[in-house]
C-alpha cells in the first residue's frame, strides 16, 4: 500500500477507510499488506475522530443566561431541547 497522504476532508477520509475495510474483508492481501492497510486504517480513524471532536466543539449553541450574557451550552446529545 502507498504512503498515506491526509485526505482533504472528512468525507474523503471515510471513503478511504471504507476502501481499506473492503480490501481487508476481500482477503486478497498478503499478511504484510494487510498489516500496512490496518495501520493506515487506524491512522485514518484517529484523524476522523479528531475531526469529529473538533466539530463537536464548534457545534455549540449560544444562549443568554439570566444576566443577559451569552453562554456557550453544549447541544443535548439526546436531540431533545
Amino acid at each position: 500500500m502507498a504512503t498515506r497522504k491526509k485526505a482533504t476532508n472528512f468525507e474523503d477520509s471515510l471513503k478511504e477507510l471504507e476502501q481499506i475495510v473492503e480490501a481487508l474483508e476481500a482477503g486478497g492481501l498478503s499478511l504484510d499488506d494487510s498489516l500496512k492497510a490496518f495501520e493506515k486504517g487506524v491512522g485514518i480513524t484517529k484523524d476522523c475522530q479528531q475531526a469529529l471532536d473538533q466539530a463537536e466543539q464548534k457545534v455549540r449553541v449560544l444562549t443568554r443566561d439570566s444576566n443577559g450574557d451569552f453562554a456557550v451550552q453544549p447541544l443535548d446529545e439526546s436531540g431533545d431541547k
